[in-house]
């Protein structure tokens, strides 16, 4: 609280570091959230990383549309990796600063990582319209060279307009009050702390959303429209079902991602809403990275199968494994 009051008072001194308010200043939450979050962390890294692997390591998910997964994987994995390291020491120690140019890497890579996936998002969705849409196509079109084309424009466009964008935001200068009001840094609080003119960088921010979240978006949702237009077109209700379950696990990662990021962005940020934007964030941030491994898996078929491939080939080293000590231990 003393940091707090302190901050309060540099009105004219240039900062060094921010304070993080996170989740309050009640002890006795502490660790609960501590170990809350620190499962979340432990689940999600195990899960995307997992699928990441088994992906990399089964030839029979080497398909467009699993290389797109393996890198929405890698991306969430590298999401929980960035704000819940930071989030845990905060929770566990009660020191909640951050110096500034640690906050702007970690706006810098929270900010790679949500223009990144909604492109991947939007080229899942392509490779589910031109599956389902236009499958005499699919191959040509969807070839190893373009998927590769696709996801590397993905990561260094996002790459470069969010280097651009935190290298406007370091010219500001920050000389007042240092509290953000949040348990990681983004756009928003930064803005509001600065001393300095921020017409520029809205600019450049209200750009960049418009090419890493509008037109992605409206992709996605033009994709899920023929998509849908064409299944209602198919006679058979198996024919319906089984075009529908290649697509449904997508449209659900689909409508939590853009659902939670309407909400935190859209939903006005005042003092009686700045609870409920936390909760919101949370979801946005931490547990869609979460529940991404799991929607994929559970009802994935094809996942189902390469984990018993992958078992199938444990139980088999193992008992290769067990036949040779066995033959050693008789020939001693």
């Amino acid at each position: 609280m003393e940091e707090i009051l302190d901050s309060e008072n540099q009105n004219q001194t240039s900062i060094r570091e921010f304070i993080l308010l996170g989740f309050g200043n009640s002890p006795q939450l502490q660790p609960l959230l501590f170990c809350f979050f620190l499962v979340i962390y432990l689940m999600t890294i195990t899960g995307n990383i997992f699928i990441f692997l088994l992906v990399v390591a089964d030839q029979q998910l080497h398909t467009p549309m699993y290389f797109f997964l393996a890198n929405l994987s890698f991306l969430d994995a590298c999401y929980s990796c960035i704000l819940l390291p930071k989030m845990l020491v905060n929770l566990l120690t009660g020191k909640r600063t951050i110096t500034v140019t640690g906050c702007l890497v970690q706006y810098h890579f929270v900010c790679l990582c949500g223009t990144t996936e909604t492109y991947i998002l939007a080229a899942m969705s392509y490779d589910r319209y031109l599956a389902i849409c236009r499958p005499l196509h699919y191959a040509s079109i969807m070839n190893r060279k373009f998927c590769f084309q696709l996801m590397a424009g993905a990561w260094v466009s996002s790459f470069i307009f969010d280097i651009i964008l935190v290298g406007f935001i370091t010219q500001l200068s920050f000389c007042g009050p240092n509290v953000i009001d949040d348990y990681f840094c983004d756009f928003r609080p930064l803005e509001k702390l600065s001393c300095t003119d921020t017409s520029l960088i809205e600019l450049i921010a209200f750009c960049e959303a418009i090419i890493f979240i509008i037109v992605p978006f409206l992709l996605t949702i033009t994709s899920y429209i023929c998509i849908i237009g064409t299944i209602v077109k198919i006679k058979s209700t198996t024919g319906r079902q089984k075009a529908f379950s290649t697509c449904s696990s997508h449209l659900l990662v689909v409508c939590l991602f853009y659902s939670m990021l309407i909400i935190v962005y859209v939903l006005p940020d005042t003092p009686s809403l700045r609870h409920l934007n936390k909760i919101f964030s949370i979801f946005y941030t931490v547990m869609t990275s979460l529940f991404n491994p799991l929607i994929y898996t559970l009802r994935n078929k094809e996942v189902h199968r390469a984990l018993r491939r992958l078992f199938n080939k444990m139980r088999i080293l193992r008992m290769s494994h067990l036949k040779f000590s066995i033959s050693v231990h008789f020939v001693r």
